[in-house]
């Protein structure tokens, strides 16, 4: 009995501990603490029906990496070790090693073949994480066409010994999450838990606008903002829709004319296809190219993938309007050249083309290189920070309005004996330095002077 020992600690967390400051061990033991609390487990363990709760992720896939995470003993308890272990590659792990453990995870039966079925699974499981409670209880029929378009994006090269039915190996994998970047982000985040509004954009637009018109719908959102960071996947605010306000390039170069940051523009031709681009640089008017490399293309039906630019040349975005020559075509686009872009609609928004190139090594977004557009659509991205800093901004403005009106009135003298509109002057330039908002402020402050 003296020389009984207690098991040997697994060495995966012995090195994994390693890795995390002692703070984040800490953080680690109160969380596990709260969630064996939960499972009534005496503090020994987390039951997967908790688990499931945390991670917000249930069915097959919430299933699935339970398995993952309690090793695959298949005895219903994740202990502390697991936690921290799984949590280590999560957060700690290389690229190749969070990818490894993602490839497995979309392994839902964990028969060591990721097939279509699998991958069907998963996109379905994250759909019903990242909708609105209204569409989590529609139909399942209305859910084919979305986990459809992510599906096809996909592709099965391996064969599989005694089964003719090919499966997805790690480069298929890898080729899938960069078509479709929001599938890893989401997948590479399951351990780290976030309300499922956070992975949407918020969708604005006038409450008379009938949303069933609007081309971009919630998972479209989604798998555009897997590209961006989460600063330019809070709020988009709809500045055109061509049922709305018509199909003129004019009216579409005004209402986007106040929008100070990026755009997504997204179209839909006469052949059903929707597609169209990441925008970072205002659309404006040039004779020639410009934009930079965080912009990108995308196609969003019948099949949704995401292109970015290779860096093979800087033809990014393309606004040409009211030039007479014919090697600068008016309209706009991406990519591509002069008259062979990547997507170009032209000045009259009645026509276009699209092309592959190597600009962002597309293919042809439509079924055919000329496109005929049947609805044109353009979002502006609300930078988070900066709709943060112009709300702070109007609440200084309104400050300085009403300490104006205070000033102006008949018969107002200052305490320091200073002219009432040198003590107002003052005033202002002292709150705006107190709020670090210089530029963004001193032309409103002169306004009053």
């Amino acid at each position: 009995m003296g020389n009984a020992q207690s098991p040997a600690a697994d060495p995966r967390f012995t090195s994994v501990t390693r890795l995390f400051s002692q703070k984040e061990l800490d953080d680690l033991k109160s969380l596990f603490a709260s969630l064996a609390a939960q499972s009534q487990s005496g503090g020994k363990f987390i039951s997967l029906s908790v688990f499931k709760v945390y991670t917000g992720i249930r069915g097959p896939l919430g299933d699935r990496l339970y398995d993952l995470v309690t090793q695959n003993r298949k005895d219903q308890k994740l202990t502390f070790e697991d936690l921290v272990i799984a949590k280590g590659t999560y957060e700690k792990g290389t690229r190749d090693e969070i990818d490894e453990f993602i490839y497995q995870l979309c392994d839902i039966d964990g028969d060591g073949n990721l097939v279509r079925s699998d991958l069907e699974a998963v996109i379905s499981g994250i759909l019903d994480n990242i909708s609105s409670q209204k569409e989590v209880e529609s139909s399942s029929a209305s859910k084919l066409k979305p986990i459809s378009i992510f599906l096809d994006a996909a592709n099965f090269t391996k064969d599989n010994e005694g089964n003719s039915e090919k499966s997805m190996s790690f480069e298929d994998f890898r080729s899938w999450c960069h078509l479709v970047p929001s599938a890893r982000k989401f997948l590479a985040s399951l351990l780290k838990p976030s309300s499922p509004s956070s992975q949407v954009p918020n969708l604005t637009h006038q409450e008379d606008v009938d949303s069933n018109i609007l081309l971009l719908k919630e998972e479209y959102a989604w798998h555009i903002g897997g590209a961006l960071s989460h600063l330019e996947s809070s709020e988009w605010k709809l500045l055109y829709h061509s049922s709305l306000n018509g199909l003129s390039f004019n009216t579409f170069l005004g209402n986007i004319s106040n929008a100070d940051g990026p755009t997504v523009l997204i179209i839909k031709d006469k052949e059903g296809y929707i597609f169209g681009g990441y925008a970072s640089q205002p659309w404006e008017r040039h004779a020639d190219f410009y934009g930079d490399m965080k912009s990108f293309l995308f196609q969003l039906y019948p099949k949704a993938s995401i292109y970015r630019p290779t860096g093979a040349n800087n033809n990014i975005q393309w606004c040409a309007a009211n030039f007479s020559s014919d090697s600068i075509p008016n309209g706009i686009g991406f990519g591509g050249r002069s008259g062979h872009f990547n997507i170009f609609i032209s000045s009259n928004f009645d026509n276009g083309h699209t092309f592959t190139g190597p600009t962002f090594n597309n293919p042809c977004l439509s079924k055919n290189n000329r496109i005929y557009p049947e609805v044109i659509e353009c979002w502006g991205i609300v930078l988070m920070g900066a709709q943060q800093e112009k709300q702070e901004g109007q609440l200084i403005i309104l400050q300085i309005v009403c300490y104006e009106d205070e000033f102006s009135r008949p018969g107002r003298y200052t305490n320091s004996g200073k002219g009432v509109e040198e003590e107002f002057v003052s005033w202002t330039v002292g709150l705006v330095r107190a709020s670090g908002r210089y530029s963004a402020l001193y032309s409103n402050i002169y306004f009053f002077m």
